[in-house]
């Protein structure tokens, strides 16, 4: 089968950064899943593994993780699909990932695709989509009030996450987000934010500036050091603030007895843990709300074909930080 790796980790700009590779087509068993890959999206996990994770020796690595496709075979314990289901996912970041024409994945992470998107617009959504649900009603419990705290959320980063439309359309919280380019600025507006500060400037002050109060809890997406001490100032004693990246220092948070919650989307599949398939059920339940109107993709540009050359051009672009929500790539290479 086709696929798309690496041999060898580092930067983007060398001619072997991604190549095209041949490998032989996986065979599902258990509660795998064999799924023909018709899309997928980049995210800023693809290019931190391709530049810091070395492959084994003599193996290409292949990264990718969001896809969407068909399913053409089963394990002997898959319940939940069977071959010819369309269906969408995120993966698992301790196994082969999407970037390859056949893929296995575990079932209980695994969503039926929104029937009223196509192939592209659905591959965008799942590995973010998990991101904010788990971080905002698993994590950051949002549904919780913290007492004498404003019912308002500041999402960092908010311009390339489904945070702000399901902050907005399932919670009865102010969204306010950061966004510091006019181009990002509008995307956050049309995702549904209430506020857009611009984190390029300190943020605590332009929140207070809206007369709100103390917000009760803070999302951060990107560049979370850098905003830190900005976070610690603007939150509500006894807030509540979660993270997808890396803290150096949390201290500033003790004063005002804040909760710090991390989410990494990838915990339940890579310790596979006893709630695992939650993630197969809000799939699903993202899903129904696309499908009803309520949520829409995240996706603004798409690409073809899915081979290396695309591929290594939507990385630079990622990686560039200077994009605005997801970039997709649909449809194989002729041979």
């Amino acid at each position: 089968m086709r696929a798309v790796g690496y041999r060898e980790a580092g930067s983007i700009d060398r001619e072997d950064a991604l190549v095209d590779i041949q490998l032989p087509a996986p065979t599902p068993a258990g509660r795998d899943i064999l799924v023909e890959v018709k899309a997928v999206s980049v995210n800023p996990v693809d290019y931190k593994v391709r530049r810091r994770s070395p492959p084994a020796e003599g193996v290409a690595k292949v990264l990718g993780w969001d896809a969407s496709g068909v399913v053409r075979a089963v394990g002997a314990d898959v319940t939940l699909f069977k071959p010819g289901d369309e269906v969408f996912y995120a993966g698992s970041i301790d196994r082969p990932g999407s970037n390859a024409e056949y893929h296995l994945v575990d079932e209980r992470i695994v969503g039926a695709k929104p029937r009223s998107l196509d192939w592209a617009a659905a591959a965008a959504m799942p590995l973010t989509a998990i991101t904010a649900w788990e971080g905002l009603f698993d994590r950051l419990e949002v549904n919780r009030p913290v007492p004498g705290a404003a019912r308002a959320i500041v999402i960092i980063g908010g311009a390339g996450s489904i945070a702000i439309q399901l902050a907005r359309q399932l919670t009865d919280l102010t969204v306010i987000a950061t966004a510091s380019r006019p181009e990002t600025q509008a995307w956050a507006r049309e995702m549904g934010a209430n506020h857009i500060v611009d984190h390029s400037r300190p943020i605590a002050a332009q929140v207070a500036a809206l007369g709100l109060g103390a917000p009760a809890f803070v999302f951060s997406t990107t560049q979370t050091d850098q905003h830190a001490s900005e976070i610690a100032e603007l939150i509500a004693p006894q807030g509540r603030f979660g993270l997808i990246d890396a803290i150096s220092d949390v201290s500033a948070f003790m004063r005002k007895s804040v909760s710090i919650h991390w989410e990494l989307m990838f915990t339940r599949p890579s310790f596979a843990t006893a709630d695992i398939a939650e993630q197969g059920v809000l799939l699903g339940e993202v899903a129904r709300l696309i499908d009803q109107g309520v949520l829409r993709t995240t996706m603004t540009e798409r690409f073809t074909p899915i081979n290396a050359e695309t591929l290594k051009r939507v990385h630079a672009m990622v990686e560039s930080g200077r994009t605005r929500g997801k970039l997709v790539l649909e449809a194989w290479a002729t041979a």
